[in-house]
């Protein structure tokens, strides 16, 4: 059989014990390979699959995909990185991602972003900045790859990536009931999460718990890219009275993209890492992590969140 029979025609095996008749029973089942179908929404694909379980045969069944594609940034003309990210939103994505490296500070830095006219993929977005910018592309602190799955990958050195943003003095505060509603409210627009279970999902909120925007990415750091990308070109930063939800955990590199956007609150339905808390504590950032129904931790700067710390001293003192 060729190589790309192979890819044609996948044969599937499975066993299935009896209990009066011990030994597996190898069945075979043949699943033609038709290829990923690309769907208006440009964040996933359909492809058809085999479904199995216990309690009934294998079946065929047409499944959901979040899209994974590398975009490589350039600033110029010149590659600065290349991430694998969700297609769609790259003009953020981009942004984002110069702010964060601290590349740029304000809108006025950027001229305009544009998909490579060379690329028919449209893999190369092609960011030109402002004549007055200097920029020391030597300072960069990404290799030229960066893994979508961990944004620390790629790192010139860790070091780098301590960049030198100054902390976050917001005298913003927020009620407990306000906090415990933004899961759910970001959860209600993952629209593509809700089809495929692949995207993660970073999302800006005011003080009062409404929406500003949300951003699904198969990486967490491209996320909140786009989200603090979109904040930039927007015009709308600093988001010094918002609060940054995030989907999964919170890790050291999205409190540094947090507070390059100025967000005092950051939140995550799962733990954050050892060193996020660290960052968070030295920044100025409330840390909020496990942030599922009516519950949560605090670790790090709760005085925003003035009656949780009135109810928690209250307890100390009885």
């Amino acid at each position: 059989m060729t190589g790309k029979e192979v890819l044609d025609e996948a044969r599937v095996s499975f066993f299935c014990h009896e209990e009066q008749r011990p030994g597996p029973v190898e069945q075979s089942l043949t699943v033609p390979w038709n290829g990923m179908k690309k769907q208006n929404n440009p964040q996933e694909v359909t492809a058809e699959i085999l479904h199995w379980q216990p309690s009934s045969p294998p079946k065929r069944r047409i499944d959901h995909f979040a899209r994974e594609e590398p975009l490589e940034i350039r600033v110029d003309t010149r590659p600065v990185s290349v991430t694998m990210r969700t297609p769609g939103q790259d003009a953020e994505l981009a942004a984002g991602f110069l702010l964060s490296e601290g590349l740029v500070k304000r809108r006025e830095d950027i001229l305009r972003i544009q998909p490579s006219a060379r690329n028919r993929a449209h893999n190369v977005v092609d960011v030109f900045l402002s004549p007055d910018l200097r920029v020391n592309f030597a300072q960069l602190t990404r290799h030229v790859f960066a893994s979508s799955s961990c944004g620390l990958c790629g790192k010139a050195t860790i070091e780098a990536v301590h960049q030198h943003f100054k902390p976050v003095r917001s005298k913003l505060s927020l009620a407990p009931e306000t906090l415990c509603q933004l899961p759910g409210r970001m959860r209600s627009r993952q629209a593509t999460f809700a089809r495929t279970g692949g995207l993660h999902a970073a999302a800006v909120f005011d003080c009062e718990g409404n929406l500003d925007v949300l951003r699904e990415d198969v990486g967490r750091h491209n996320a909140v890219d786009k989200v603090i990308g979109h904040g930039l070109l927007e015009d709308k930063l600093p988001f010094d009275r918002h609060i940054l939800m995030v989907s999964g955990r919170a890790s050291f590199e999205i409190m540094q993209k947090a507070l390059a956007a100025r967000i005092p609150i950051v939140c995550a339905v799962s733990a954050p890492s050892s060193l996020a808390v660290e960052f968070a504590r030295e920044s100025g950032q409330t840390l909020v992590g496990f942030l599922r129904g009516e519950s949560f931790n605090v670790y790090s700067h709760s005085d925003r969140l003035p009656h949780w710390e009135a109810r928690r001293n209250a307890k100390k003192s009885g």
